[in-house]
């Protein structure tokens, strides 16, 4: 199951069914569950835990120091859930502060020359398209999608079912459910997401009434949130509202009505 090829630290930990391909490097610090596969050329290092069947294709980096001047070499950490799959060259960094930790979740997609950060939190089902990169201290919610080449600032939230059209940057949070496009712009909701998600015709028409009083109105949206908290009780709607009132970097803004695809 291990490649002749292969250097494992002695003191890593290996479940006894995890293949290791040729060339693979794994450090002393590292601890992987079962049935997990990595593949030829990876690097696993740090204080790394691995769940189970995640799978780690040629080339990928995951574990290394955080690309920040401020890291002074302190042996810091990343965890990872079960049944993700890391393809080429992704590289996933570890956290900056010993008392915390980079996290990814469970079931997500990493194609190829993704990027993850320093002290990012992914959530689960996450797909992440090829060239597509998060700042340092970015939080995922589940479900998201962020397309090819696109770029997320550190610090920033995006939402559950969100998504990030291709090439498209966000400094700014990104709400539940909605779409963004170019830099900052909202251009409507991931319907087709919410459809697959399960949610049901009542929920997906309160989130659109909600997309409208939020982001169609003229009113600021501090006095449209307030407006909307009246109107709106459905758990899918609150956590909307919620994501939007603890925002600490502002919200993606909409774009012109032409490019709004809230009723598709």
């Amino acid at each position: 199951m291990i490649h002749s090829t292969a250097i494992i630290h002695p003191k890593a930990e290996l479940d006894s069914s995890v293949r290791v391909g040729p060339y693979a490097v794994i450090d002393e610090g590292v601890r992987i569950g079962a049935q997990c596969v990595v593949g030829p050329h990876t690097y696993l290092t740090g204080l790394t835990i691995i769940g189970e069947q995640n799978l780690f294709f040629a080339g990928s980096v995951i574990g290394e120091a955080p690309q920040d001047l401020k890291y002074r070499g302190e042996p810091t950490g990343l965890k990872i859930g079960d049944r993700n799959r890391f393809r080429e060259h992704v590289t996933v960094n570890r956290s900056c502060n010993p008392s915390e930790a980079t996290t990814v979740g469970s079931d997500n997609l990493f194609m190829g020359n993704v990027h993850i950060a320093h002290d990012c939190i992914v959530g689960n089902h996450v797909i992440m398209a090829n060239g597509s990169m998060l700042g340092g201290h970015v939080v995922i919610g589940d479900r998201a999608i962020i397309s090819g080449n696109c770029l997320v600032h550190q610090f920033v939230r995006m939402g559950t079912l969100a998504m990030m059209q291709g090439g498209s940057a966000i400094s700014q949070d990104l709400p539940h459910y909605t779409v963004a496009r170019d830099t900052n712009r909202l251009c409507g909701l991931n319907v087709i997401g919410l459809r697959r998600a399960g949610f049901s015709d009542a929920e997906r028409l309160e989130i659109k009434r909600l997309y409208h009083v939020l982001f169609r109105s003229s009113s600021p949206l501090r006095d449209a949130l307030a407006e909307a908290r009246k109107t709106f009780t459905s758990p899918p709607a609150v956590a909307m509202m919620d994501f939007i009132a603890a925002s600490k970097r502002g919200i993606c803004a909409r774009g012109r009505a032409s490019e709004d695809a809230v009723d598709e």
